[in-house]
């Protein structure tokens, strides 16, 4: 509720320095970083962008912040020296004066523009009233050279954007699954294509390669009674029948469908939410808020965990289209009960491993080493989109409870949540690895 009442001043805040003109007070850089993401966050649920590609907006809009505001602290490093494919950052002229913290807004939405987001309209009257209130305080040249550092640093970034194989990911054919038994097929109610199935060919951030962590194969299909299959199975459905009120709760507080279509009747209607990956990137805001972080650690924060998030995607998505592994939702009505349907909407890729527990697990990690084990918190990260709240005594239990809750949520088996949750504690792990030790 803080943040969205931050937010809501910040807006009247910039909305009365465009209107009137007036004096203001000069905006803290800190909860500046916190509303650009959680505006970029906005915009990614209202153009409802895939889980995976929700990642890509976040790490280079992030980096780029990053690597424009951490010259206002001596000697903080580059990270995108020890990344994959990143020509070398431009460095500040040291005959000019700059506002880094303005240089990493302008950065930071410039790459956001250009990654892409499309509903732009919005992030126009956000931008030119954190501009207005810059322009009025600061020297007619420090604005300018700011700005237009920022630009440069944008350019840098956005040229590896360029080549990391995004563009031809879009021009693939659709993913059809597979009628062969124990292979994905689109699942109910709405049978869609399986979604990013070419994933595992962008150009990761820190992984030598999508299958650096290749997991074990799930086990086989074995339809019969008794068989390690069949009970992986049945247990998914027992667990399911008998859901508790707090297990239900966990299951809606970790669903981040992006989007989700409701059907009422004849009537059919989509219900947009945040990504699993933009839930992340508000704990880390919360973490920011909480520990009293720098504007230099805050932007660090926000990258590093963009990176152990984009990564993260990339690792599960490389098993999941290589599996192939059928959904219980398909199992079950095909062997058990054909009328049964999972608490949640299933979501259209394949089963094995499962992405929330790899990429939370992934963030989680690396935001430890960022700050310390046991920090004890609280996510309202949610709250505006589903009302709830709930508290954590570390990010790694955070991280496990979205990780079970995907079997409380009836989607996936214990097995492909706990292989994901191992997954993405080794990428996070490597995320710490190369960038921080």
């Amino acid at each position: 509720m803080k943040k969205i009442l931050y937010t809501l001043s910040l807006c009247m805040l910039l909305m009365a320095q465009s209107c009137k003109q007036e004096k203001l007070a000069p905006l803290d850089p800190v909860h500046l970083m916190i509303n650009n993401e959680d505006q970029l966050t906005q915009t990614i649920i209202y153009d409802v962008f895939t889980p995976p590609v929700a990642s890509r907006i976040y790490v280079y809009s992030s980096i780029a912040a990053y690597e424009a505001i951490r010259h206002a602290k001596q000697g903080a490093p580059s990270i995108t020296e020890k990344l994959n494919g990143f020509e070398k950052m431009p460095l500040p002229a040291v005959n000019k004066k700059y506002d880094f913290n303005l240089a990493a807004t302008v950065a930071f939405f410039k790459v956001a523009r250009n990654v892409k987001v499309f509903s732009v309209d919005s992030l126009d009257a956000y931008e030119n009233g954190v501009y207005a209130n810059y322009k009025q305080h600061l020297d007619e040249m420090v604005y300018a050279d700011s700005k237009a550092f920022g630009d440069t640093i944008a350019a840098v970034v956005l040229k590896r954007a360029k080549t990391d194989g995004y563009a031809a990911s879009r021009g693939k054919a659709k993913f059809l699954g597979s009628n062969e038994p124990g292979k994905w097929r689109p699942t109910p109610p709405d049978y869609l294509d399986g979604v990013e199935w070419c994933w595992n060919t962008m150009r990761a951030m820190v992984l030598d390669s999508a299958s650096q962590f290749k997991p074990a194969l799930p086990p086989a299909y074995n339809p019969n009674s008794g068989s390690v299959f069949h009970n992986m199975v049945k247990e998914v459905y027992d667990i399911n029948k008998n859901l508790t009120a707090e297990q239900k709760q966990i299951a809606k507080y970790w669903d981040d469908n992006p989007f989700v279509i409701e059907h009422a009747g004849h009537m059919s209607f989509g219900n947009k939410k945040i990504t699993p990956g933009g839930h992340w990137m508000g704990i880390a805001a919360q973490i920011i808020q909480q520990e009293k972080a720098d504007p230099v650690k805050a932007a660090q924060t926000f990258a590093l965990t963009s990176i152990a998030l984009y990564d993260g995607f990339i690792a599960c998505w490389d098993e999941k289209y290589r599996s192939n592994y059928v959904r219980p939702v398909t199992v079950i009505k095909d062997l058990i009960d054909k009328d049964w349907m999972p608490f949640l909407q299933t979501p259209p890729f394949p089963e094995y491993t499962s992405g929330h527990s790899t990429i939370t697990a992934s963030a989680a990690t690396v935001l430890t080493k960022l700050y310390r084990d046991n920090l004890a918190f609280e996510d309202s990260s949610d709250y505006q989109y589903i009302g709830m709240k709930r508290k954590f005594n570390s990010l790694h239990e955070a991280a496990a409870e979205c990780s079970i809750s995907r079997v409380y949520g009836g989607i996936h088996y214990v097995i492909s949540v706990n292989t994901g949750a191992e997954m993405g504690k080794q990428v996070g792990g490597l995320v710490v690895k190369k960038i921080l030790e």
